[in-house]
Formats: structure tokens, sequence, C-alpha cells
């Protein structure tokens, strides 16, 4: 896909087209018959009603006045509209509720036709709006109006798409979310962001089934509606059941019904919580659920529960929960306590500082702890992220069926599913075997240089520079990035998280050390503690900073 070219004032129009093109060559077996005709007539209206109809697409909401749609390469509004009213794909005459009313007028224009409800004191748009509601609520005249019917001296018309579910749907089926929209082009163009090139075929698609397309849309309208605030029993009522033709959509759905469980928490309702987290797969659910059962009393309930659990862990972090609630369990259901296992051995330092001003607590210690011959780096996640990702980077974008399908992809698709790790294991694993020789070094060094500031969905590249990287290279030990990498892919979604804030190299050492920075009142936090253990496990040099601030500089301190 060619995207056009900013120099051309109709650049969104090419690119839009080049959607549509995109679209029907891709899922022509998955377009009905209205959206089959919608390409057709697009691609063959005037060039002025295409680009009008596109610059409303491209825009905020889907009702506009006429006055704000003038455009120098479109010329006169009010003549490119008339093939796409024709059409129905612009309403002229549109109903308007009370927000979209506001949405369109300045707060003069409020003010001249609303005055009698609103004070005199200045006050927000959104203010205004809920005072103009309660008072036409108590007239018991709130409603959907046409222009005139809540302006009476308005003399200009409005636009209002008729197609924007479907311009939605042509989105979806081109970058297979709905977060990202028509503006990946332009941004592109710019090279704000710069995608890595994958090969994939005519047939490479984010869909297989018109039923897909349906359920996304579905869930997503369900998940929005929730956001607005509507009935969480509504929502669930709405919402479909298992998905066993799609793993992906169902885990969309998982998650839907996860924050449901959650909001019937919040709310007081352990029973109805309890039911939902039992029905859902979303990951955490089994401990949500657990959680819910102690809190109310149930722990004979709660006890098998976490029995299973820890017999068939779903991940490090079910695991780590279950840990601490079993003996709380077996306390209050009168069990044998299990010996206690004992805590993780790593270093511990103490450190008095002077607060600094406008500095955080990680970069204080970094500017304390940094010699010439111990460079210390704020690095947090970024470094071995990075690492990962310049050593593995023609894994992690082969074209893997299923992975690509649009020029716009930060990652693959399937990044952080189940099965992303399985798809791609002799990748991965002659990948990770360059690192039983010298071969790993000269990989990174390679992507470090060819593929500078292409988006990765591991590597922040303001973070990483050659002399850190030198440095890295320098002092970690292949065998500790082998294990680091080997765990990251056994639950990429959480392990990505968790590193040490700082590390220190010393260079002529070939040596380094992880540093945990936990300022006054801090504690670790459970991704921590368990890259924590891990490190200490493998004799990986990590340790835990603790800083109190010093009242005078006399207090402060020497690690």
């Amino acid at each position: 896909m060619i995207n056009g070219t900013l120099d051309d004032p109709f650049y969104y129009l090419v690119n839009f087209c080049n959607v549509l093109r995109w679209v029907r060559a891709r899922y022509s077996d998955l377009l009905s018959a209205p959206e089959q005709d919608f390409i057709e007539c697009f691609l063959s209206l005037p060039q002025a009603s295409q680009a009008l109809l596109v610059r409303m697409i491209m825009r905020k909401g889907i009702v506009f006045r006429a006055s704000k749609l003038t455009y120098e390469e479109i010329g006169l509004a009010e003549q490119a509209i008339v093939p796409l009213q024709q059409h129905g794909w612009v309403d002229l005459e549109p109903t308007l509720t009370l927000e979209q009313l506001f949405g369109l007028l300045t707060k003069k224009e409020i003010t001249a036709n609303f005055k009698q409800y609103l004070p005199k004191a200045t006050i927000s748009k959104r203010e205004m709006l809920e005072k103009v509601r309660e008072a036409l609520q108590e007239e018991s005249s709130e409603e959907v109006r046409c222009f005139k019917g809540w302006c009476e001296d308005a003399d200009e018309c409005l636009y209002a798409l008729t197609i924007m579910g479907m311009c939605d749907r042509f989105r979806l089926m081109l970058f297979g979310n709905l977060r990202q929209d028509w503006s990946e082009f332009v941004l592109a163009e710019l090279g704000v962001y710069r995608y890595e090139t994958v090969e994939f075929s005519m047939s490479s698609r984010a869909f297989r089934t018109r039923d897909d397309i349906d359920l996304y849309l579905h869930i997503h309208d369900c998940r929005e509606r929730f956001e607005q605030g509507e009935s969480a029993v509504t929502i669930l009522e709405a919402l479909p059941g298992p998905i066993t033709t799609n793993s992906w959509l169902e885990s969309r759905r998982a998650k839907l019904l996860y924050q449901l469980a959650q909001h019937h928490e919040r709310m007081n309702e352990p029973a109805t919580a309890v039911t939902l987290y039992k029905a859902c797969a979303y990951p955490g659910a089994r401990v949500r659920r657990l959680r819910v059962l102690e809190r109310s009393g149930q722990y004979d309930e709660a006890f098998d529960v976490a029995q299973d659990a820890e017999a068939t862990p779903e991940s490090e972090a079910e695991k780590q929960h279950v840990q601490r609630i079993l003996p709380r369990l077996r306390r209050k259901l009168g069990l044998p306590q299990l010996p206690k296992q004992g805590s993780i051995a790593f270093e511990r330092m103490t450190l008095k500082l002077p607060k600094p001003a406008g500095e955080s607590v990680e970069a204080a210690v970094r500017d304390h702890l940094s010699k010439k011959e111990g460079p210390v780096h704020y690095v947090e996640n970024t470094l071995l992220n990075a690492l990962f990702g310049l050593l593995c980077w023609d894994t992690i974008f082969a074209a893997v069926p299923g992975a690509f399908f649009h020029p716009f992809h930060v990652g693959p698709a399937d990044l952080l599913r189940a099965d992303f790790y399985h798809k791609r294991a002799a990748l991965f694993e002659a990948c990770l075997s360059q690192l039983d020789s010298a071969a790993y070094q000269t990989t990174i060094w390679n992507n470090f240089a060819a593929k500078q500031g292409i988006q990765s969905p591991f590597i922040y590249w303001e973070a990483i520079s050659e002399a850190l990287l030198d440095q890295a290279l320098t002092c970690l030990p292949a065998k500790h990035l082998k294990q680091w990498f080997e765990r990251m892919l056994i639950d990429l979604k959480a392990n990505r998280a968790g590193f040490p804030d700082l590390i220190q190299f010393w260079p002529n050492e070939r040596r380094y050390k992880m540093i945990e920075v936990k300022g006054p009142g801090d504690r670790l936090q459970d991704n921590q503690l368990r890259w924590l253990e891990f490190c200490t496990q493998h004799d990986m040099p990590v340790a835990v900073c603790y800083v109190q601030w010093a009242t005078s500089p006399y207090e402060a301190s020497e690690a």
C-alpha cells in the first residue's frame, strides 16, 4: 500500500481510496452488498465530493456545521455535498441530542439560546449542559430535535454522516483493531512513525469470517457502553456466550467479563462476582474469585480453589498469590501449617540522601552511585527488552500467518497471545543459540544500526544509546542474557516488566549489578519480586536499595 504524499492536497483521499481497494482485494468474500456498492460508488464520485466525505470521516464526531467544512482544495461544500446526499451517505436534516448540539455550539451561542436556564456567572460547557439538561427534564421537554428546533435563529446547514459504522468496519478490516485510525498514514508519511517492512500475502487478513467481524464490533460496543456508565446487568445480557471458534475474540470477551466481575466486586456483590469470575478464563480471574470467596467467609470453597490453583497454576503471578493466600486459609480452617518458604536472599543496600528538587529517587541514587569506572544507568525495563528485541528482530517480524496484514504493525498481532512462542519455537531456538557464541553481538550491533527508529514492541529507541549498548554487551554475560530472554518468552505480557530500575557497569572488569530502588514508604511489587527471585536463583548480581531522605547534608550516607 503506497501512502498519499503530503505534497498532494488530496493526500488523505488517496489514502482512503487505497484502504477501500485494500479491503476489497482481501475481504471481497466478507463484504456485504451495501459495502461493495459503497466502494464502487465512492470510487466513481467527483473528486470534490469524495474529498469532502473523507474529511468528515476523519474528523471527530458524525455531525458537522457546514461553515466548519471549508477546505481550499474542495471548494464549495454545498456543491460537493449533493452526490453524498443523493446516495444517502449524508443527512442534511439530522436530529440532535442536547449533548450533540452543545458539541457544535460555542459557549457564546449556548448562552444566547439557553440564557433562561443558565446563571450569570461564567461556567464551563459541561456545566452548561448539565444546567440546561436539568431544566429541560423538569419541563419534561428534553428530546432529540433538528437544529432549528433547538436554535430558532439557526441559519446554516448541518451535515450528518450516516455511514460511519461502515467506515469503522473498513478500518477494522485494515488494522484488525479500532485503536489505530486514519492518522497512521499521515504519521508514517511525516516520518513520525516508521514501520518494519514485512512480506505478507494477498490472503493475509485479520478476520476469517463475517461473524468474526460482527463479534468484534459487538464486544467493542458492549465495552464502550459499559465504560460510558450503562448498567453492568444490561451489558452482561448483551455479551455473547463463549466463542469457541476464535481464541483471540474469546480473550476479548473474557476480558470484558472480567471487568464486569470486578464491577460487582467493587459494588459489594460477592455472589455475582464469584459467578462471573468462575465463568471467565481471563488471566487473574481465578485469583480474584479466590479473594472474593475468602473475604466473604467461604473458606472451604476458597481452599478448594486455592489447591487447584497451586496444583496447576496458570502463571508465576497466580502461583505467587496462592502461596500467600493458602497459609491464611489454613489458619481459618484450623488446618496444620506447612513449613514456611525462605525469603529471597537478595542483597540489600541502604542510603540516606539529600532529597533532590524535581528529580526522581531513582535518578538521585543513580547520580550518587555512578563513578567514572562504574557508570550507573536508569534503564528500568528498557535495556533488556531492547537487547531481546535487537537479537530476535527477524524472528519477531517473521511473516508468520496471521501475524501481519497491513503496513502499520508495531509488532506481530499475536504478540501477547498464548501461542506466540510456540508458533515460532524453532525460530527463537535458532535465534537464542547465537548466545552460545559471539554471533549474538554482531546481530545486535547490525540491527541497532539497520533498524534505528523503526517501531518495535520491545525497543524505546530514545533510551538506548551506542555507549549504553557497548557497556551492556561488554559486561552482561551471554549466559545471563539467554536466561532472561527464555524467561521473558514464557510469558511476554508479564515478564517484559519488573526489571530493576538501575544497572551499574564496570567495563574494565566486565561485570555488572542491577539495582532496584525503593524510596521512603515504597515496597517491592509482585513482578519485581519474581524477577529478584529469578536473578538470585541464577547467581545474577542484583540488589535492592532502600532510600531515606536526609534532613541535613551531614546525614547523607554511603551505600
